[in-house]
């Protein structure tokens, strides 16, 4: 099979399910938001300390090609053996929130917004984190016109926050400040 098939040349897109629509459309533009999203957190874990909560991120890398595949399903009734493995609970949630709790009782107590960067993983932690919250207003304006699961909006609200926390927590154990606003 060609990795190239030329169906998009004329600016056009498949979705699950068969349909058509342009690249420019909002659907396409929040599973491309999390598709990015994802890029970006592969980036991270390429960094060093590279065991820095990397069962956690591939995890998520996982739960993120999961609400892709949501995504790019306007009629999930049509293709529900293929979505079966992309369930996303408020189990996955609870997940990112615990390692939330775990890394922030390392820190010391945020009292001023923090500067991205420091580390290498810091900064591209960071990075994704920026990705996550364009990736969530996406899905947001999606949302405002069809229908999309509301534990997607969830998952990539708390996800914004661990990837945050894992930021500061990647400067703490590399004994680089964070640098306060």
């Amino acid at each position: 099979m060609k990795i190239y098939t030329r169906t998009g040349d004329d600016g056009e897109t498949g979705l699950f399910g068969g349909s058509r629509v342009p690249k420019s459309d909002a659907r396409v533009a929040a599973y491309g938001g999390v598709d990015e999203l994802n890029a970006a957190i592969g980036v991270a874990l390429t960094q060093q300390p590279q065991d820095l909560e990397r069962e956690t991120l591939a995890q998520v890398q996982h739960d993120l090609f999961a609400i892709g595949a949501q995504l790019a399903s306007p009629h999930p009734e049509k293709v529900v053996a293929s979505l079966e493995k992309a369930d996303i609970s408020e189990d996955q949630v609870a997940v990112l929130e615990r390692v939330i709790d775990r890394a922030d009782g390392e820190l010391p107590t945020l009292k001023a917004f923090v500067m991205p960067g420091g580390s290498a993983k810091a900064a591209h932690l960071h990075h994704a984190r920026t990705v996550c919250r364009r990736a969530e207003r996406q899905v947001v304006a999606l949302s405002l016109d069809q229908d999309v699961p509301p534990i997607i909006v969830q998952y990539l609200n708390r996800l914004s926050d661990l990837l945050f926390v894992l930021a500061r927590l990647a400067n703490a154990r590399a004994g680089v400040p964070d640098v306060e606003w």
